[in-house]
């Protein structure tokens, strides 16, 4: 039924009426005889046959056209008038091809031939108009837009895809092969730039026509524009050529597309850009370095995860932190999968997006539509997405757009049992949706988890996790898969924090998770403890403690309690050096939450909806080994033995008119 629904459209085409009268055809006066002589008729004084043509111009069907008798004829007047008709075009040299005959409620057939032959046609007797055949489609959005308006109910009641604008105060730069301009899809939104940058195509010596060659640009920029088949209809895509037909390029050329889009973004300066890149290569630093100064400069940069199944840290750019990596799953919310390969996935994947069996614009013709997969459709359903929240507001930053995609993206639907156990931990589980109409996060505390990748195993490795640009960390924990870890402390690096965790003595390797978090005006330092031993507190009346970190060097950490009656202190035992992490935003309040459990190995705690979870951290009565686990609003403790309780600081900026109050 889904499969089904992805082939269909989007508008049903409504044809006028267009009279054109026999004198605009050539006269046969030698035909018209044989007609006379052969049938004893001839068409009606004042009844010549009608030519009709869709209105819609990019949806008609040319070199096909219905043929329909007058209403009270005969079924074996079909026939004769197919005979006829093939009669004199043979004559004239003409070749056509009859496709179907219809004789129930219309009597009449289905020609394909030159329009050379439409004078032929109109001098037929019983003919009572032509019609030139035209697309139809029906009214149900495909499964991929459907999917993404779905948790919000912004769907309208006939199933048509509305969201809440059009994207078109933005601009997408598209880094690909080839898009066909002309395409109806797309039509009057595509500039296709100067830029070409791309190698030969392998085994071709002669180039094929940029806009006829592989379909996977055409694909794309319907998917992020198209006027039926995409996601944000009304936003202006610039091609950057940087792939061959056969959908091949260089990092070289990938960085001078870069250089190209730089330089066009300082000489004509703009708000709302997106930057999409459909493609994957073997991880550079070269571009992955380009696409950080992207961000810096103020783009949404947007790139496919990959389709190796494999951990897409391996490539780039989508390993590039400063990017927003895209995976791709399919109508069950299963992650993609093509004959051995399949979507990417791990840490470095930021959400997943409809990716399989996607319907859009084909290269094969101006009206064509063919179905594709992969993570270049994930990416681009993310591209729209974020044109549109980029048109709704164009002074966001590009964390701010990443931000809120999370926040309205549908969490803990993808089926991750079929990745390790590393993966699965890793791996965000989150598929984009659209914001609602009228949805704003302006004011409201955003916050996500960002691992490291798994430290080294010599007891003096370590593991670093870093916010992006923009974001400031609220929170720092550490996690070791086999629970050999010594904790984790705050530390400078540039004027950036950075939550490092370290392995400890015979363990196997350990993770970092910091805990990013967006809001206007949000504000973070970080107070360590002045001994080992003593409490790390919070200095200033502003300041309110969203987060603690704890190491020892006497091996397992016994993790630091969090004290907020005051909202200042984390409290410490013998021997563990503290960090109170302590941030200050207009009307921001936060409270401990924890859930205490006596003989239970997995202890999990909430924050209530409206406050948002900015660290994420345990005290166990025996030994909680693994470390606590920060996933979307909530906290998990695994692993523990003889009991543990989680616990889980949620904060939030309480709205002008409420009064302070603790989450239940």
């Amino acid at each position: 039924m889904r499969r089904t629904s992805a082939w269909i459209g989007w508008a049903l085409c409504l044809c006028a009426s267009l009279a054109v009268s026999a004198q605009n055809y050539p006269e046969d006066d030698e035909m018209n005889l044989d007609l006379i002589r052969e049938d004893g008729t001839q068409p009606e004084s004042g009844a010549e046959p009608e030519f009709l043509r869709c209105n819609k111009v990019a949806w008609r069907v040319p070199g096909q056209y219905l043929v329909i008798l007058r209403q009270g004829t005969h079924e074996s007047h079909v026939h004769k008038t197919v005979r006829r008709l093939k009669a004199k075009a043979a004559r004239r040299g003409y070749p056509l091809e009859i496709l179907q005959t219809y004789s129930g409620a219309l009597r009449g057939f289905l020609v394909k031939m030159s329009s050379d032959v439409l004078h032929l046609v109109m001098k037929l007797p019983h003919v009572h108009y032509i019609e030139e055949d035209s697309s139809i489609f029906a009214q149900s959005a495909p499964w991929n837009l459907q999917r993404l308006l779905q948790p919000h109910g912004s769907s309208s009641e006939n199933a048509t895809y509305q969201p809440p604008n059009d994207g078109r105060m933005a601009e997408v730069y598209l880094m690909d092969g080839s898009v066909q301009s002309s395409h109806r899809e797309v039509e009057g939104r595509v500039l296709i730039t100067d830029f070409n940058d791309v190698p030969e195509e392998d085994g071709v010596r002669v180039h094929r026509q940029a806009s006829q060659c592989n379909s996977h640009g055409t694909h794309i920029a319907g998917v992020v524009s198209g006027s039926d088949s995409g996601v944000a209809r009304g936003a202006g895509i610039n091609l950057v050529r940087v792939l061959n037909c056969q959908g091949k390029g260089t990092v070289s050329g990938a960085l001078a597309g870069m250089e190209y889009i730089r330089a066009t973004l300082l000489a004509r300066p703009m708000n709302a850009v997106v930057v999409l890149l459909p493609f994957i290569g073997g991880f550079s630093r070269s571009l992955n370095a380009a696409c950080r100064d992207m961000v810096a400069n103020g783009a949404v940069v947007i790139a496919a995860a990959g389709n190796y199944r494999e951990d897409a840290c391996l490539y780039s750019p989508a390993s590039e932190p400063e990017v927003i990596t895209v995976g791709a799953v399919n109508a069950a919310d299963q992650l993609m999968s093509q004959g051995a390969g399949g979507t990417n996935f791990g840490r470095c994947v930021d959400l997943f997006a409809p990716g399989d069996d996607i319907v859009s614009a084909s290269s094969d013709c101006s009206t064509c539509f063919t179905t594709r997969s992969g993570t270049s459709q994930a990416a681009a359903h993310a591209a729209g997405v974020a044109a549109v929240i980029l048109s709704s507001n164009q002074n966001m930053s590009p964390v701010q757009v990443l931000q809120t995609m999370l926040h309205h993206s549908i969490g803990n639907t993808v089926n991750l049992l079929s990745l390790s156990d590393t993966h699965r931990l890793t791996t965000p589980n989150l598929v984009a949706a659209m914001p609602p109409a009228n949805s704003t996060t302006n004011g409201e505390l955003l916050c996500r988890s960002v691992w490291s990748e798994r430290s080294g195993v010599m007891s003096s490795d370590r593991a670093v996790s870093r916010c992006r640009q923009g974001e400031e960390m609220m929170g720092c924990s550490s996690y070791a898969p086999d629970g050999v870890r010594v904790g984790e402390t705050i530390t400078m690096n540039s004027e950036q924090m950075e939550c490092v965790a370290y392995n400890g003595l015979g363990g196997k390797g350990v993770y970092a998770v910091a805990r990013c978090c967006v809001i206007g005006g949000l504000r973070c330092q970080a107070h360590a403890s002045p001994e080992p031993g003593q409490d790390a507190e919070c200095v200033g009346p502003q300041h309110h403690l969203t987060g603690c970190t704890s190491w020892s060097t006497a091996g397992v950490s016994s993790n630091s309690r969090p004290h907020l009656g005051d909202g200042k202190r984390c409290v410490v035992k013998d021997g563990v050096t503290l960090h109170a992490l302590c941030c200050h935003a207009p009307s921001l309040e936060c409270h401990l939450l924890e859930n205490i459990s006596a003989d239970k190995d997995q202890v999990e705690v909430t924050c209530p909806s409206g406050w948002t979870l900015t660290d994420c951290g345990t005290v166990s009565q025996g030994s909680a080994v693994l470390g606590p686990v920060a996933k979307g609003n909530s906290c998990r403790v695994r692993g523990a033995t003889g009991g543990a309780a989680g616990l889980a600081v949620c904060c939030r900026v309480r709205p002008a008119e409420q009064p302070v109050t603790a989450p239940q």
